[in-house]
């Protein structure tokens, strides 16, 4: 099976050479003077113990980079025969494998290690959706909670008297995203402050919830899976599949739309 989730150890390696070039350069450095340059990386030489040379340090950094970048698959790798290859190929030696064997081996271990991602996903839904369900249920018999038709359940925090937006309105709001065991994904206040939602690009529990509040009002709302990010989740990002998520919502006002 073909995937683009393949993992190319090509393109590993020039990620991490790449990783680790971009961490010399930082945004906004200027070019320096070569007599400033010079003597900045004989003060850096000096500087760190255990890395006399500037080689040793470069080499150093890029062996850091490379382990960055080859974290999640650091099981699957022997050091030791890393460096072996590495020392060959340097050294110009006879290599033990020709580019076709390793063209093939890479294509396997891609295909394993998607097989493995999948698998691992496929878990960690199961047991998401288990947990929400029986979470749910439970909360759904708190004082105070209410649970619509759809399965959005939430509660008042503070009442407010103001206008309902309408699902076509944006609305400016304070929140606050967590995971059932408390994690905060996002939160408004990372951003600088209330943010101006539309509701229509929203996910249903969202759109659902906002629609219930008048402004002025806080509440708690605790989103399904099926009426937030599903059985994907946000893949690479912090929601897992099938999360149940809870957000504590304030809506200040109903953004009026832009003067055309």
């Amino acid at each position: 099976m073909r995937s683009s989730l393949r993992f190319p150890l090509t393109a590993l390696a020039l990620a991490a050479l790449a990783l680790a070039a971009t961490g010399c350069n930082k945004p906004g450095d200027k070019t320096a003077k070569p007599e400033t340059a010079a003597a900045t990386g004989d003060q850096a030489t000096a500087a760190i113990p255990g890395l006399a040379t500037e080689k040793d340090q470069v080499s150093y950094m890029i062996g850091m980079a490379m382990a960055k970048q080859w974290e999640p698959i650091k099981d699957e790798i022997d050091v030791d025969v890393l460096a072996r290859a590495i020392k060959s190929a340097f050294a110009g030696d006879k290599l033990l494998l020709t580019d076709e064997q390793a063209a093939k081996i890479s294509e396997s271990f891609g295909e394993r290690m998607q097989a493995k991602q999948i698998a691992k996903l496929q878990t960690e839904a199961r047991q998401n959706a288990e947990a929400g369900a029986a979470f749910l249920a439970d909360n759904g018999k708190k004082p105070g909670v209410q649970t619509t038709a759809s399965g959005l359940q939430y509660q008042v925090l503070s009442a407010g008297d103001g206008a309902k937006p309408k699902p076509t309105d944006s609305v400016r709001v304070n929140y606050k995203g967590s995971l059932l065991d408390g994690t905060v994904f996002d939160d408004s206040t990372r951003h600088g402050g209330p943010a101006t939602i539309p509701l229509q690009q929203v996910v249903p529990g969202w759109q659902e919830g906002i629609a219930l509040m008048p402004v002025g009002s806080k509440y708690r709302f605790w989103i399904p899976a099926a009426l937030g990010y599903g059985e994907q989740g946000t893949p690479g990002g912090p929601i897992p599949p099938n999360a149940t998520l809870v957000f504590e919502v304030e809506l200040l006002d109903i953004a009026k739309p832009e003067a055309k």
